[in-house]
């Protein structure tokens, strides 16, 4: 055979390749079409978005707008016709935390309001207080004995070790279709997220010890608080920072405010150049200590096949958020979305052979520990891969943590044997833009707790718009930043995972059961 013959001949197979996949994997298509209908112009994601965001506000593990989330998500899929709706703790967690009040403004050489909030779970300031700024700089915990005897009832300034730079590419940007034909035609292996290497991972490990032993510092040298940049940011936008003490035993720490980069250098160059700070701030903050526990929001739609009915097909997302904004893109657009998915079912009262159990995880921000503890006390230990009896009965889990972008596809996390099965689910939703089955692994969320265990958890893939520039962990995560159409086409195309899932004769495949971790 020539060489124009032989593509010829493989472009016609590529071709048909969705139509064979069709033609081997049962899809419902007056269901699919049904379920893009109420979806498509019916929807309630913003509506529910705009509860999750706005009503309930900032949603940080265990503070008080989690619980207004997990109050009203509860009672939102109760009247939406799902049952078995409840508010299950997972373990314990550690202390609550909420911001009652947070000021902070230049004053000398002359006054500016400054963007910033505090650091998580620190305390509040000892009232409004007035002071002196003192610019800490350090490499190295060396590095800190040249501040000894200075910094007594005075306000730090810590580093900005990312300063902002010029933008010249777009915040938001969409997959191209080059991109996207790269992923379809990657091996599985390494994580879409890549891994530190050694060197990188040693570096975090010593700036995470220098940042402690900067702490223990400043505790001993009397300083009243500290203003900080840890992540960079630009135009006014901050990120906030990981590994705060929640833990009920945690040492006591500075009150801090995170901020806005540009107020953090504008002070750094005074300081350095021999003009005198002075700050005004306060902030009053609130430590719940009563229930230290951790709680996901489950609900269900009951199974109805005499068979199949124990069998449960599961979907989620997190629910916590950082507490800087609303928690829009992270992730209020997820939770959204799998709440839109299962009103869609219910509006059309699909009665499916499986039961349908969507979960909203608490804790994710900290280390996924509502879905690792659910997985943990439901299914099984990753640590001695010792299985409970409903392991068996999963037939698969969804999950949607990547921001407002609409789906372009999902990863296999090396599950190529659902590709085939996939591949005939995406095809109806082609003019929707969702296309793309990559065999990679991606990493950091919850449908990780799953594949742990040898389940079959799967994250589908998302434009990513600005959710790594702009929103992820910000000041700027708010409902401005959520794209109706997107969230509305990607709650269809979850809805139909989902209803093939409960459908299926088979359980989804499985991968080969990893080996335990202890």
């Amino acid at each position: 055979m020539n060489k124009l013959a032989f593509l010829a001949l493989a472009g016609s197979l590529a071709a048909s390749a969705p139509a064979v996949a069709q033609q081997a994997e049962k899809v419902d298509q007056a269901m699919i079409a049904k379920i893009k209908d109420e979806g498509l112009n019916r929807s309630k994601v913003m509506e529910t978005a705009f509860y999750l965001t706005d009503v309930c506000g900032p949603r940080l593990a265990n503070s008080e707008g989690l619980q207004r989330a997990n109050q009203w998500t509860k009672t939102q899929l109760t009247k939406w016709g799902l049952v078995n709706a409840n508010i299950e703790p997972w373990g314990d967690f550690g202390r609550g935390w909420d911001i009652e009040k947070s000021y902070v403004a230049m004053t000398k050489p002359y006054y500016h309001a400054m963007i910033g909030a505090p650091k998580a779970w620190t305390p509040s300031t000892s009232g409004p207080i007035k002071k002196q700024v003192v610019y800490v700089k350090a490499a190295a915990e060396t590095d800190l004995d040249k501040y000894k005897g200075q910094l007594r009832d005075k306000i730090v300034i810590t580093e900005v070790t990312s300063p902002p730079k010029a933008g010249f590419e777009p915040d938001a940007k969409r997959y191209t279709d080059e991109e996207l034909q790269k992923m379809t035609a990657a091996t599985a292996g390494p994580s879409a997220r890549p891994a530190l290497s050694d060197d990188a991972m040693a570096a975090y490990r010593a700036r995470i010890a220098l940042r402690g032993k900067i702490t223990e510092f400043l505790m001993s040298e009397g300083a009243s608080a500290v203003l900080s940049n840890p992540r960079g940011g630009s135009d006014g936008t901050f990120f906030t920072s990981n590994g705060a003490p929640y833990a009920a035993d945690a040492k006591p720490v500075l009150p801090e405010i995170e901020m806005a980069p540009e107020d953090q250098l504008r002070m750094i160059r005074l300081v350095e150049g021999g003009i005198p700070v002075e700050v005004e701030m306060e902030t009053i903050t609130k430590f719940q200590t009563q229930d230290l526990k951790g709680y996901n929001v489950i609900a269900e739609i009951p199974g109805t096949d005499r068979k199949l009915k124990s069998e449960i097909v599961m979907l989620g997302g997190h629910l916590d958020s950082w507490h800087a904004a609303t928690g829009a893109t992270d992730n209020a657009a997820g939770c959204a979305v799998m709440m839109e998915a299962v009103r869609i079912l219910k509006a059309l009262n699909v009665k499916p052979k499986r039961t349908i159990r969507i979960a909203l995880w608490g804790e994710e921000e900290e280390g996924l520990h509502g879905s690792k503890n659910y997985v943990k006390n439901h299914f099984g230990d990753p640590a001695t891969m010792k299985m409970l009896p409903d392991h068996e009965k999963l037939a698969g889990y969804f999950n949607l943590d990547n921001g407002t972008g609409k789906i372009r596809g999902i990863y296999l996390q090396g599950n190529e044997a659902v590709a085939p099965i996939f591949t005939a689910w995406l095809q109806p939703f082609a003019d929707l833009g969702a296309t793309t089955i990559t065999p990679r692994n991606t990493g950091g969320t919850d449908h990780l707790s799953f594949d742990a265990i040898g389940l079959p958890g799967f994250q589908f893939i998302q434009d990513g718009l600005d959710y790594g520039t702009r929103t992820h962990h910000t000041n700027m995560d708010t409902y401005e930043r959520l794209q109706p159409d997107d969230l509305k086409q990607a709650s269809v195309i979850v809805a139909s995972f989902v209803y093939n899932t409960a459908m299926r004769d088979q359980k989804l495949p499985r991968k080969a059961m990893p080996q335990p971790k202890s």
